[in-house]
Parts: C-alpha cells; sequence; structure tokens
C-alpha cells in the first residue's frame, strides 16, 4: 500500500501513526471481517511538504479462507 501524505498546516508533523483497515471478503461480497494494522508516519514532514511511503499489509493466512479475499479499504492517520 503507498500512500502520499501532504502537511498544509503551518508546522512540521513531528509524529504519528497511520491505521490501516483491510478487510476479509467472501465470494459473494460479503464484509466478514476488518483486520487494523498500525505503522509508524514517515517524520518529519516539513511545513507544505509531501512525503510518499510504502507498506506491506499482511493478514494471517488462517483468516482468508478458500474463495475469500482481501482489500485494504481504509487509511486513518493521526499526527502530532
Amino acid at each position: 500500500m503507498t500512500v502520499a501524505f501532504r502537511n498544509t498546516g503551518g508546522t512540521a508533523v513531528r509524529s504519528g501513526t497511520v491505521t490501516f483497515g483491510t478487510h476479509i471478503i467472501g465470494a459473494l461480497g460479503i464484509d466478514w471481517a476488518t483486520i487494523e494494522s498500525a505503522e509508524e508516519l514517515p517524520v518529519p514532514i516539513g511545513a507544505g511538504a509531501e512525503r510518499t511511503k510504502t507498506w506491506t499489509v499482511c493478514v494471517d493466512a488462517w483468516r482468508v479462507p478458500l474463495g475469500m479475499h482481501i482489500e485494504t479499504r481504509d487509511v486513518a492517520v493521526e499526527w502530532k
């Protein structure tokens, strides 16, 4: 998952986390579960600057039975 972070504020971002919500989807499109994983932000991000970072989002194989698949649909950021 590649995410671009853009700081539109007037001061640098010095810390924070990004949380990914990976959904386990059944063969008929039913959303069975959401697994969250959190990573540290690629800081510092200066005022007016942008930083891009790529993460590998994994889910244990036993959580995804045959015929199901995963989709990372949600991304939430908390920064300071």
